[in-house]
């Protein structure tokens, strides 16, 4: 199954590809605690209050523009920074097994709080 979202963000694209890789940007709007190593093979670990946990390996990189990680539930999210006129576009494309909650990657929910952290300073804007 694959599944395909984008949305559209008032923000340089620096400053989106480093919410999207940065530990504590990723803190203000996607999970309460991350740790990220934004490298191929690096590790990532998302966890959230709810005692949710969800474990990624970084499986490519293009700086500033793309990465790609696998889920431990064999999951694959692509993520990929495209700068627009006026701002930028988030394409993430995610292909699964089954449904997951990564499918609300950058859904209704996250995708407004990815655009308030980049609004309100919460994440770095140049």
């Amino acid at each position: 199954m694959e599944v395909v979202r984008e949305i559209e963000l008032d923000a340089d694209p620096q400053d989106v590809w480093t919410a999207l890789t940065d530990e504590a940007q990723l803190e203000e709007w996607f999970a309460n605690d991350v740790e990220l190593d934004p490298r191929p093979g690096g590790r990532g670990v998302f966890r959230w209050d709810n005692g949710e946990r969800r474990e990624a390996v970084v499986e490519s990189v293009e700086e500033g523009s793309r990465i790609v990680l696998r889920f431990d539930d064999d999951g694959l999210v692509d993520l990929s920074v495209v700068p627009i006129e006026g701002g930028t576009l988030v394409r993430v494309r995610e292909a699964a097994p089954s449904w997951s909650t990564a499918l609300e990657f950058l859904g209704s929910s996250a995708g407004n709080e990815l655009r308030s952290a980049l609004h309100t300073g919460r994440c770095a804007i140049r």
